[in-house]
């Protein structure tokens, strides 16, 4: 069993340095509702955005999106959700957008589409027929869960992460594991732990909320629709209630803890949920440029 005080370890200064690189080369998740113009216009130059997948707006949508957001000159990371994904043409269609724009990174998520769309309840079998059609990507997200999901139970989800981790490894194409939204740096610390001793060697891109202003969150799943608004509450219940629930956030509440721990656990990037309050996170990042 974890010790609850290995999160107050002292934070050496390479520790330090290690969390200041993470928040400066964080990356910004975005959102496909009305207030992503804001959003990325806040972005700063050359980012890296992480574009959301919307069961409302759907996976064409996505597509534009990224292709909106790298010609402004960011790299732009899309989700694809598998259970969105309609046929084996849909697949080889998304294969060849990656493949003649370039793009070598995508993230894969299993969406919330109940039924699903198409032929994939598993966000492993599209992962293996898209490598199969030959997209020509080099890195690829999967998500992990260290606070758990509400509809998958945690043997069920090491044992997909560790399927997608064998996939990807047998493609040849480097994979990392971004985690969803977990407050409590001890669950953090000791669900990878547990991860890493059996067998997990990806990289993690840490979840972290931005600098997020509560009014605004209140009103977010009115706009992504009731459906989409409903299975992103089941599925981050614990880290939403939190959220609206405090009176002020920053993320260092999270990353301070965490420090003399991200090294040793391989957290090589954050994958800020910005909720499209880029503003405010980008000026929070600019607190540490220095």
């Amino acid at each position: 069993m974890l010790n609850r005080s290995r999160t107050t370890a002292h934070e050496t200064a390479i520790d330090a340095e290690h969390r200041r690189n993470l928040i400066v080369n964080l990356t910004f998740e975005v959102v496909p509702l009305s207030s992503l113009d804001g959003a990325i216009d806040a972005l700063p130059p050359n980012s890296k955005v992480s574009v959301t997948c919307s069961p409302v707006k759907g996976i064409a949508t996505t597509m534009e999106l990224t292709d909106r957001i790298r010609a402004l000159g960011h790299e732009a990371i899309p989700h694809i959700a598998a259970r969105m994904v309609e046929s084996k043409p849909h697949v080889a269609e998304i294969a060849n957008w990656l493949r003649t724009e370039q793009i070598g990174r995508m993230f894969l998520v299993g969406g919330d589409a109940a039924p699903p769309h198409g032929p994939y309840a598993a966000a492993v079998d599209f992962l293996t027929d898209l490598l199969d059609a030959g997209p020509e990507l080099h890195t690829v997200g999967v998500t992990s869960y260290p606070d758990g999901h509400v509809a998958i139970a945690d043997d069920a989800l090491h044992r997909a992460l560790m399927r997608k981790q064998q996939v990807l490894a047998e493609a040849g194409v480097r994979g990392y594991a971004s985690t969803q939204m977990c407050f409590n740096p001890n669950r953090v610390v000791s669900w990878l732990e547990q991860e890493r001793a059996n067998g997990m060697e990806l990289p993690i891109h840490l979840g972290i909320p931005g600098v997020i202003d509560r009014a605004k969150l209140m009103t977010m799943g009115a706009r992504l629709g009731i459906g989409a608004s409903l299975g992103y509450l089941k599925k981050n219940r614990k880290a939403i209630t939190r959220l609206v629930t405090m009176t002020s956030y920053d993320p260092n509440d999270l990353l301070e803890p965490l420090s003399p721990h991200l090294r040793r656990l391989d957290v090589e990037d954050l994958h800020c949920f910005t909720f499209n309050q880029v503003e405010a996170t980008e000026a929070w990042r600019q607190g540490h440029l220095d």
